[in-house]
Formats: structure tokens, sequence, C-alpha cells
């Protein structure tokens, strides 16, 4: 007879390999692994210790958390509440983007997403929108609305820490910056989308909610998000499979587990491109010490290692934790790559050609309030 797990293993098995044949960007990752390994073989051995484990044990609960709300239904009946309380397609864009910064700066950008783009998704059974530049839009909420504190992402998290400050006269610190980010955001967000009245779908069905299910990943999302905060993050995230795996095991099977995958190689590609000899040679031969060039630096390194990475790359040229701060913040818009929440949005999205929509409004985005935050910081 078979049991309960070997189901969850079968149905997971073909939708994964499915997934990571029509994945382009893990192909693109995995061969960037390869030639990397070409040009340095002695390195192999220490490819794990260079995944951030208790990260990917985090994405991996908040996965199969949200997946267990998503599936309950719920998010269906509360995306009908919604659009009937947002008189203009406008009104509701603005609405969704201050939501997910909002949430971005209390619970970090990750877990802001994961509430809103599976929200936003729901919204499809409901009215004729542009979901994808709604879910590109939040993507773009999520990496401003971060920046403001200590717990907003990553990089912040390990920059507070080299501070030294309170956690209030952190975010006075990065209040600036943020309002920099946040005001030309609301505004593109003003003209992208039209004031138009939200149009109704006709006949479209209750949907169903599996009030088991909801509870159950209810009750365990604060607990986890406690664990995890705690640094106890891979024993959370085993409780919570297990859990599914008695009670929901279909929640298992529809994880996105290639998105995990996905982040195993980002973090060994990453950190291995910011240990070559070229990268360093590079970043001593920028002059850090001048703050003009520190703050360019951020940005530009952002779009190719990621701002983690990058954040802590710079911490070893210089202790200006500020600036740093504000350059890898801003250099999380432009590529898909300069933030990881970039990563998690496109993912979520269906439409996979939503990074070329991203990357039409990320780009000229982190060119105009680059420029802003350059001009308030030397000229001002």
């Amino acid at each position: 007879m078979t049991s309960h797990a070997e189901i969850v293993e079968l149905s997971i098995t073909p939708s994964l390999i499915t997934a990571l044949r029509k994945d382009y960007f893990f192909w693109i990752l995995l061969i960037l692994l390869l030639l990397l390994t070409v040009v340095s073989p002695t390195h192999i051995t220490e490819y794990p210790d260079l995944v951030d484990w208790p990260t990917i044990a985090t994405l991996a609960g908040l996965l199969a958390l949200t997946k267990g709300v998503e599936l309950s239904g719920y998010l269906s009946r509360l995306a009908g509440h919604l659009t009937a309380l947002m008189p203009t397609e406008r009104a509701l864009a603005v609405f969704l983007v201050l939501t997910t910064a909002l949430l971005s700066m209390l619970l970090t950008n990750d877990v802001g997403l994961f509430v809103m783009v599976p929200l936003t998704l729901s919204l499809r059974t409901t009215v004729k929108l542009p979901i994808t530049r709604l879910i590109i839009f939040e993507a773009l909420a999520a990496n401003a609305g971060s920046a403001l504190t200590p717990i907003g992402n990553p990089q912040n998290l390990f920059l507070w820490q080299l501070s030294h400050l309170s956690f209030h006269h952190f975010v006075v610190a990065m209040l600036p910056m943020v309002c920099i980010l946040l005001i030309p955001l609301v505004l593109l967000t003003l003209v992208a989308f039209p004031g138009l009245k939200l149009s109704v779908e006709e006949n479209t069905a209750a949907a169903l909610i599996n009030r088991k299910l909801l509870f159950l990943s209810l009750a365990m999302y604060v607990p986890f998000l406690i664990l995890t905060d705690l640094h106890y993050a891979i024993p959370a995230v085993i409780a919570v499979g297990v859990i599914f795996a008695v009670a929901q095991r279909n929640v298992l099977a529809r994880i996105d587990w290639a998105l995990l995958l996905v982040f195993i190689l980002m973090f060994i590609d990453l950190r291995l491109v910011a240990q070559l000899p070229m990268v360093h040679t590079w970043i001593e031969s920028v002059g850090l010490g001048q703050p003009q060039r520190l703050y360019v630096a951020g940005i530009v390194a952002s779009q190719f290692i990621s701002n983690v990475p990058a954040a802590i790359l710079l911490a070893e040229y210089t202790k200006d934790w500020r600036l740093i701060a504000f350059a890898v913040n801003v250099g999380g818009f432009g590529f898909m790559l300069g933030s990881l929440a970039n990563i998690i949005a496109l993912r979520m999205t269906p439409d996979k050609k939503a990074w070329i929509t991203f990357h039409a409004y990320s780009i000229p985005f982190l060119l105009v309030v680059a420029g802003m935050v350059y001009v308030w910081l030397f000229i001002v």
C-alpha cells in the first residue's frame, strides 16, 4: 500500500521536472555554476556552505503556508470583497502597492510578497486587470518599503548589526531615502494604471472555502515567523512539512519546488562570483574611500551579484554602513538579480514574459531614484 509520503513524492517529482525544463533562469544559473566549477574545481566541497540554509528553510515554509491559504479558496473570496471596495483600477493598484510596502516594512519583503501576490492572482477570478503589471509594482513596493526597517530585508539586518544602532535610530537614518523611493513609486502607479471603473466578471462562481486548510495554515503562520526570527527556521519548516504531510499533503505537491532550487543555485553562483579575484580587484580599484564612488559601486554591484552579497562585500572595504545601505537598497531596483524579492515576485506570476515588463519599469525607475538619492546625499 502506498504511503502518504510516497504519494506526495510521486506527485512532486513530475511537476518539478516539468517546471525545470521550462525554467530558463534555472538553466542559466546551472550553466554559470558549471563554468565557475571549471574555473575553480577545488571549491566544489564548499558549495553546501555557500547556501544560506536558514533562508532556504524560511522560503520553503512561506511557500507551504501561503500555498495552503491559496488552496483554501479564501483569497478568491477576499479578492471579491476588495474589488467591491475599490472604485477604480488606479485606486486598487495604489492600495496594493502601499499595502505591500507596509507589510515589507513590518514582516520582511518576502513575507509581504507571499501575502500580496497570491491575493493579486486571485483577483483574476473577479475582475479584468493587468495582473502582471500589478505584481511588478508590488515587487518594486517590496524593495522600497523593506528599506526602512532593520527587519525589512536581509541586507538591512546585516547592516543594522554592523551599525550597532537601536531599531529607532536605524529607521530614522533610512527614512529620507525610503521617502525618495516611495513617492515616485506612488506617482508612477497613478500614471501606469488608469482611473477606469473596475470591470467585474459576470457569472463568477463563488469560491468554495476549505476552512480546515485555511485555519491550519493561518494557525502555523505566526509560530513559524516567530521561530524563524529566533533562528529556528530549519526545525520550523520541518514541523510545517510534517503537519501538512499528515493533514493536507496536496499542499506539498503544489509548492514551487523549482523556486527553491533556483535560490540554492543563486546563493552558490553569486557567492562564487563575489569571491573571484577579479571582482575584488575591481572593488579595490574603484576607490571606495570617496562616498560618491561607494554609492555607485553599491548600485552596480547589486545588479550583478544581488544586493545582499553586495552589502556583505562592500562592508569588507568600508565602515560607512549608512551609505552602503542606501546604495544596495537602491540597487534592488533595475535588473531582476538586484533583489531576491524581484525573483520571488516574477516566479509567482504565471506570465513567462513578465521579466520583460519588469525591466521596462524597473530599469528606468532605478535611474530616476538613484539620481534623486544621489542629489539628496551629495548636492542638497
